[in-house]
């Protein structure tokens, strides 16, 4: 059964110094790249933002970083403004391999916000993956990057709701932990049918 690598996200703003920085985000370069001969498919996520983008704390007067809004497709997590299509911060670690299959860009409409590489925030436009996936005869996925408690945790969940075997390789992610998000993370994950390694 053909398998492919989903690296979530490994950009600069997400990596230390970057706009939204994970902790250790760096440290799982070396082994996503040690993965990735190991797969039929590598592909890579890419957040893709325009300049004041709706997630961004700066698009909203008096609101700060980590506040939480509501917008009309739900709650929404205010962000530092990061990954802006073009930057450095956007683009992907200088140390990532990027010579897989597949690159999918993320979160480039303005006014929705999209954690999964399967759908917006909505929950229910898609991004393609999942016809990409389909079409090459894809059925298990194995899930690494950033973060845990929120891009790859969402990318894994639709992943399984679509139906694909998937493993997250948790020593090849990190975590922001925003007040507990890790912990729910990897509840929801579990619940989901997700196999975490």
């Amino acid at each position: 059964m053909p398998n492919a690598l989903l690296v979530i996200d490994v950009q600069n703003d997400f990596c230390p110094g970057g706009a939204l920085a994970v902790p250790g985000g760096d440290e799982i370069v070396a082994p996503i790249n040690a993965m990735m001969n190991d797969f039929d498919a590598v592909i890579l996520t890419q957040d893709w933002h325009p300049s004041g983008h709706s997630s961004f704390a700066s698009s909203h007067a008096g609101k700060s970083p980590y506040d939480v809004t509501e917008m009309p497709y739900g709650p929404q997590v205010l962000w530092p403004d990061h990954c802006v299509q073009g930057t450095k911060g956007a683009a992907f670690h200088p140390d990532l391999r990027t010579d897989g299959d597949l690159i999918i860009r993320k979160g480039f409409r303005n006014a929705i916000d999209s954690y999964s590489a399967f759908f917006e925030n909505d929950q229910t436009t898609p991004t393609g993956l999942e016809g990409y996936l389909r079409t090459r005869g894809i059925e298990k996925l194995t899930l690494v990057g950033l973060a845990t408690d929120f891009c790859v945790h969402f990318s894994a969940v639709d992943a399984a709701r679509l139906g694909f075997e998937v493993t997250v390789k948790m020593e090849a992610c990190r975590a922001i932990d925003l007040d507990g998000s890790l912990s729910a993370a990897e509840t929801a994950m579990r619940d989901a049918g997700v196999t975490l390694t």
